[in-house]
Formats: structure tokens, sequence, C-alpha cells
């Protein structure tokens, strides 16, 4: 028996979008701008920094296991009970803790193909067998994933918004959805980017669900702007959190995270501004791909991604974008090589982002 199991030998490395610094490294340049990880161009929540700096004084003690004081005010914030909240570090974090608590040896799992790279990681690090169903003009296909659903079906998985594409599934699509799930499979709703698609059409906010088998995910990371903290949480009925509480890493998430994430939820100013900030680049964006007939798919998150006619024309682009100063995630990794994923930035920035495009096609 290998010391190693076969599956996790299978698994590739996770590359994240390339940071400024390793840009800088390679090229040396040292004026790049980067819209390749979908992180809030105006900085972390000011209130959840000045929370970490006041916490700094007592980083010598653990962390409240329990995170107390966050979770009260995250129930409070959502209309929920504390029973019913659960921290980790980032949505990732809880995703394992899912894994860890509910799975058996025989369980099965399903999600869309090429959708969160994160849950991939994850699903496929389990060993147990996951039903990838492609997706159907890159959004979720319900009606296909209902369609894989076993006697050994145990979590689907659904980010809404999706990441990498940013589009949404309907209220009306959920509806229906669910009637085909039975009670004992769990549904894992990913929101990390609920704060951009709330106002959306139709957009099935799973707070309105509260069903005993759905467990919603949601994030600092993005909105807020603490993607460095790794502060993420979740809600779900009373016995799934108690038992996700027990599994979970104990004194996870850090001091300085929970500081950040209670201060941050306070922050509404910083919050209006980043959703107003959002939706202005957002449509000049758009219009810029437009205006070079660049194909786009809709998006209802804080990126949008570009579709090219070959993985070689998105390779070159790529690059040629890195050699201009502009830092965007090709999607090799999550399994669309002829797409390229670009974050909403600055105005600055997505001014820089469009002309750079306009000289290189």
């Amino acid at each position: 028996m290998p010391l190693v199991p076969s599956y996790i030998q299978r698994l590739a490395n996770y590359k994240p979008g390339k940071s400024i610094a390793e840009a800088q490294r390679e090229l040396g340049i040292q004026d790049f701008i980067k819209l390749a990880s979908n992180e809030n161009p105006l900085g972390p929540s000011p209130k959840g920094m000045e929370a970490i700096q006041d916490s700094l004084t007592n980083l010598h003690r653990y962390p409240d296991v329990t995170g107390y004081e966050l979770r009260n005010k995250l129930a409070e914030r959502f209309n929920v009970k504390m029973e019913n909240v659960v921290l980790g570090g980032g949505s990732e974090g809880i995703m394992s803790t899912i894994m860890r608590t509910f799975l058996l040896s025989d369980d099965e799992l399903i999600s869309a193909a090429n959708s969160f790279i994160g849950f991939r990681v994850l699903a496929n690090a389990s060993g147990r067998h996951v039903h990838w169903v492609p997706m159907n003009n890159y959004r979720y296909d319900l009606k296909a994933m209902a369609d894989k659903i076993t006697d050994y079906t145990k979590i689907i998985y659904i980010a809404n918004p999706d990441n990498p594409m940013g589009t949404t599934i309907t209220r009306q699509e959920f509806d229906e959805f669910y009637t085909h799930v039975p009670e004992r499979v769990l549904i894992i709703l990913d929101e990390a980017y609920y704060e951009f698609a709330q106002d959306s059409p139709d957009y099935p906010d799973s707070m309105s669900y509260r069903y005993d088998n759905v467990i919603t995910l949601r994030t600092f990371s993005k909105a807020y702007g603490l993607a460095g903290a790794r502060i993420g949480y979740g809600f779900a009925h009373d016995s799934l959190i108690q038992n996700l509480m027990k599994v979970k890493v104990p004194f996870e998430p850090s001091l300085t995270a929970q500081a950040a994430g209670k201060a941050a939820l306070d922050d509404t100013e910083f919050l209006t501004e980043t959703l107003k900030i959002n939706q202005a680049g957002m449509n000049y964006l758009r219009k810029g791909f437009d205006a070079l007939n660049i194909v786009h798919v809709p998006s209802a998150a804080n990126f949008i991604t570009t579709v090219w006619d070959s993985e070689e024309r998105a390779s070159n682009l790529t690059q040629s974008l890195l050699e201009k100063g502009v830092i965007v995630r090709k999607l090799t990794g999550f399994g669309w090589p002829n797409c390229i994923r670009i974050s909403i930035g600055l105005e600055s920035e997505n001014q820089k982002c469009i002309e750079s495009l306009k000289e290189i096609l």
C-alpha cells in the first residue's frame, strides 16, 4: 500500500493568479495593475484594518474558539440564531470541514465541470467519486445535475454566481431543482459574490431558503476586501452547524480575522462605494469589450470572463497584456483554456486594460 493515495498523487498544485511581485521579478517592470484575482480594488475595509491594528496587542492570546462575537453579529445581521452560523478560513475552509464531517467512504458528489477550482481540489482530494456535469452556455445545468443524483449522492455544490464565469442560476431554476434533491443530500450554495449579485433579477438569495439540507457559504474576501485575512462564514440548520463545530480546525479563523470581519460588517460606507465602483467598472469594460468585438460572458460578480477563438490566442493575449503591465487570469486551470477572466478595477485600471487591448488587437 503506497504512503500517498493515488488520488492525491494525481492532483495538480493549485496555481493562483500571478501576483504583482511575481510579475515584477519575471519582467523587470515595476508598474503593474492586477486584474486577475477578483480582489477589491479599493483595498481592505478601513474599519476592518483598524480592528486588526487594535487586536495586535492580543496576538499572544488564542482567538475565541467559538467565534462568539462574530457569529453573534452575523446572526443578528441575517436574522438567524448564532447556532445557525459557522466560521472558517475562507469559504474553502468551511468546504473542507463539510467534507470531513459528512462524507462516508462510498458517498458521491455532484457539481458543474469547470466551476470554482477550490471546490474541485477539495472534492478530488476527498477520494470520493465526483460527477462533473458540463455547463450549458457557461451556466450550471441544474437539470443535468439532478439527473446524476443516485442513492450514493451526499453533496451537491453550486457556486452562485459562478466563478470563473460570473453567471447565476435563477430562483425558478433552483426551486425546480430542489424538488429532485432528497433530504439526505446536502446542497452547498457558495455565494462568495453575493453582495454584487443580490440585485440581479430573480437571484435566489439562499437566506430565503431555510431548508434543513442547504448550507450557504459567504466570505469577507471580495466585497469587504479582506482576502488576505482568510475569513468566511456559513449558515445552516442547527444540527449541521453543531456537527461542523466538532470537526472544524480549533481557533480558526485567527484572532485578527475575527476582529476584522466583525468590524467590516459595520463598514456600510465602504461596501456601498465598493458596489458603486464595481457597477461603473462593469459597465465600462462591457462597453469597451463590445467596441473591440471581444466576446464576453454576462457576469453578476466583480469580474468579466472573455472568450477567444483558441487557447493559443488567449495565451498570447495574456502574455501581451502582462508585458504592458496588466495582470489578468487565463483560465486553463479551471478547464477554460480559451478564456481570460478580468477583474473589475479602479477607473484608471479599467482604462489601462482597455487601452492595452486596443494596442494589442
